[in-house]
């Protein structure tokens, strides 16, 4: 598991996926969403602006595991 580190309180999940190298640009974002290929905390997510939190695991399928961490 990857750990990603954020410098604000939180991050939304479509920028999330750009900062762990897992999609270039929003787009794919809202369709790897859409394909229902990510899961937080173990639950399937498919809205772009879920606002993730440090301690938060991503499962992004054929791109890894990731845990959000504070700097």
């Amino acid at each position: 598991m990857k750990k990603i580190s954020i410098s604000d309180e939180y991050i939304k999940l479509d920028q999330f996926l750009k900062l762990a190298d897992c999609v270039s640009t929003g787009g794919m974002a809202k369709a790897l969403l859409q394909e229902e290929a990510v899961a937080v905390n173990n639950e399937p997510e498919q809205r772009r602006g879920r606002k993730l939190y440090p301690g938060d695991i991503v499962e992004v399928r054929d791109c890894g595991t990731f845990q959000v961490a504070s700097k």
